[in-house]
């Protein structure tokens, strides 16, 4: 584990240019499993996760002229990639739907989203809100799923954890505060 963690230490110090191999090589050994896993969660496909990582770090060395450390690290670079990937791999599969393996469009009326907002939106919207909630305190974090994910009322979520009501609302306001914190650093709008 420490050798992973002084690769990734320098990966981040270095930089790497995409336009090498060496570079590809690094970016790919310090972000290829955890691009992996964001595709496997989003998709549910291993193969499909799998071509997504190949797109995106294919894509990546096409474009390594145009990424800017200043802008955003590399890692978020490669996740912008990332989910535009998956976006283009959602879509294709809904365009040839005898090819889909992508999980069926859940049925009219569940979820917050609005009629008109698209299957894929409405995914890769879960998809960001559930990466950034891993990045918030575990306290805001049960806060935020309580009271806004799960729809309960603070009084009741204040009685089952053993907190004051005003308590709740202070960890629901500071969380939401993290959570789009988290987001920008994510470099996704919602």
């Amino acid at each position: 584990m420490v050798f992973r963690k002084t690769r990734l230490q320098a990966v981040a110090s270095e930089a790497p240019t995409l336009a090498d191999e060496a570079g590809l090589d690094a970016a790919y050994s310090a972000y290829g499993a955890e691009l992996y896993r964001f595709a496997l969660r989003g998709l549910g496909d291993k193969g499909a996760a799998e071509d997504v990582v190949q797109e995106t770090f294919l894509r990546a060395w096409r474009a390594a002229d145009r990424f800017d450390e200043n802008i955003a690290s590399l890692r978020v670079w490669l996740f912008a990639i990332a989910r535009n990937t998956m976006i283009s791999h959602v879509r294709a599969s809904q365009a040839r739907p005898s090819a889909a393996t992508v999980a069926e469009t859940p049925e009219e009326g569940t979820g917050r989203a609005s009629a008109g907002e698209d299957f894929t939106e409405r995914l890769l919207r879960s998809w960001v809100i559930e990466e950034a909630l891993q990045r918030v305190s575990e306290e805001h974090r049960t806060a935020i799923v309580e009271t806004h994910l799960k729809d309960r009322p603070y009084s009741e979520v204040a009685a089952e954890y053993g907190v004051p009501v005003g308590t709740l609302r202070s960890r629901v306001f500071y969380g939401l505060k993290a959570l789009r914190a988290a987001i920008d650093e994510m470099g996704v709008t919602l």
